[in-house]
């Protein structure tokens, strides 16, 4: 292969060598898996909200007999299919502007301009034969780590729900990392994705066990439209701003920056419908704390020492998560 030249191509010149079918998106070597109309919506969303695009790489060659270049999708098939299938109305995205899905002939002039000036990234694959392109496909659609249950669904699903659930786990940064929920790495493989995804489940339906499948039926249920989102959002918010009002250093330098305190204390500030101060939390906070940090000189009576053992529990069970709770509750005194 002589070299890889990089380029910007924007979304209309693209549509321009489609029309004139001047781009191969079937090569032989390319796997038949087709996108859902959530997943090829939700790359849409990503180019009308301006959010960074993987590159798509095409071999360029020239057909000298014909006169004619050829161009051939390498990788990037289905995004292009997306592209063009949105152009040509078979499916709506969500659009910033707009309050609901949009359909491309529903786009303003303006909008629809934005659109298709979009740029993409284009790796043009130069002098490739077809052991080099066989060799590039197979590096470009390998995974170099083992992915987690929370980043499998990330790829799996691009509907309401998944969208729904990284919109409030990441406008929580701040929160994660100033109160050491999660740590960077933790972050970075989407724990705190998962995290959201769990919460959502249980205030949906009750305290339950942590249980993968049940979050991976909640985004396979609400992958369309998750109708319930305003409501879940105004409660999340509801007690996550009391969390906020709290001193940091109550979370971040007791036992409940760990995900699983933190879980039971969010259950059970979200369940109460009783006015209770921040400092009266802050306070029951660090009573816990102590009492985990260090056993009292005459011992734990019987329901702190099961506290501290569903404390201990390394799995997320009803029953460590039941026993959290009424603890957390009974210290504040709800």
């Amino acid at each position: 292969m002589d070299r890889v030249e990089h380029e910007k191509v924007i979304i209309q010149d693209l549509l321009n060598l489609h029309k004139d079918g001047a781009l191969n998106l079937n090569p032989w070597y390319q796997r038949r898996s087709v996108w859902t109309n959530s997943q090829k919506a939700y790359l849409i969303n990503t180019i009308f909200e301006q959010k960074p695009v993987p590159s798509i790489y095409i071999r360029h060659s020239l057909d000298i007999d014909a006169d004619r270049s050829i161009r051939e999708v390498v990788d990037g098939q289905q995004r292009i299919k997306a592209v063009l299938e949105f152009s040509q109305d078979i499916f709506a995205a969500f659009h910033p502007s707009y309050r609901k899905r949009v359909r491309y002939s529903q786009l303003t002039k303006s909008d629809l301009s934005n659109f298709k000036l979009t740029s993409l990234s284009v790796g043009y694959l130069l002098g490739a034969t077809d052991e080099d392109v066989i060799e590039i496909f197979g590096r470009l659609n390998s995974v170099a780590k083992t992915i987690n249950a929370q980043e499998k669904r990330n790829a799996k699903f691009s509907g309401d729900f998944k969208q729904f659930c990284l919109k409030e786990a990441t406008s929580r940064l701040a929160l994660w990392r100033n109160l050491n929920i999660f740590t960077g790495n933790g972050i970075s493989r989407m724990d705190e994705v998962q995290f959201i995804s769990d919460l959502i489940l249980n205030l949906m339906s009750g305290l339950s066990d942590f249980s993968a499948s049940d979050i991976d039926s909640l985004y396979e249920t609400f992958d369309d439209k998750f109708p319930d989102q305003k409501e879940i959002a105004d409660q999340l918010e509801k007690t996550f701003a009391l969390i906020a009002s709290l001193k940091p250093e109550s979370i971040r330098d007791t036992v409940f920056h760990r995900p699983p305190l933190f879980f039971s204390l969010f259950i059970v500030l979200d369940s109460t419908t009783k006015q209770i101060s921040a400092k009266r939390i802050e306070a029951a906070l660090h009573d816990i704390d102590g009492l985990l940090s260090e056993e009292p000189p005459s011992g734990y009576r019987s329901a702190e020492a099961e506290f501290v053992s569903a404390c201990l529990a390394t799995t997320q069970r009803i029953k460590q998560r039941k026993i959290r709770h009424k603890f957390i509750k009974q210290t504040l005194g709800l």
